[in-house]
């Protein structure tokens, strides 16, 4: 799944609308739905290379985003509690 599939396009369907997915993950994540575990962001790290760490994809960087409430930013100060789901099929059933 790549970031945007379930965005809806506005402007004569050239620009992307509001991404709505973030609310259904992090609700998700609130509610112990999601099996994840966490991570405190050190100097250095992104969100795209912990996801390439944990899920051998670095563009799922969103899944991480969403379920961590941090908006669209690559670079999270150092500090930053990441949330880390562990099962990527509860992730994308729950966005499909």
């Amino acid at each position: 799944m790549r970031r945007y599939d379930k965005a809806p396009l506005i402007a004569g369907g050239s620009q992307y609308g509001t991404f709505v997915t973030n609310p259904i993950l992090r609700a998700a994540v609130e509610s112990g739905y999601l099996n994840c575990k966490k991570h405190i962001l050190q100097e250095g790290e992104r969100l795209d290379i912990i996801a390439g760490r944990e899920y051998g994809d670095s563009s799922l960087w969103w899944v991480l985003a969403a379920t961590s409430a941090i908006g669209w930013s690559l670079q999270v100060p150092p500090g930053t509690v990441i949330v880390i789901p562990l099962n990527l099929s509860q992730v994308f059933n729950l966005v499909s």
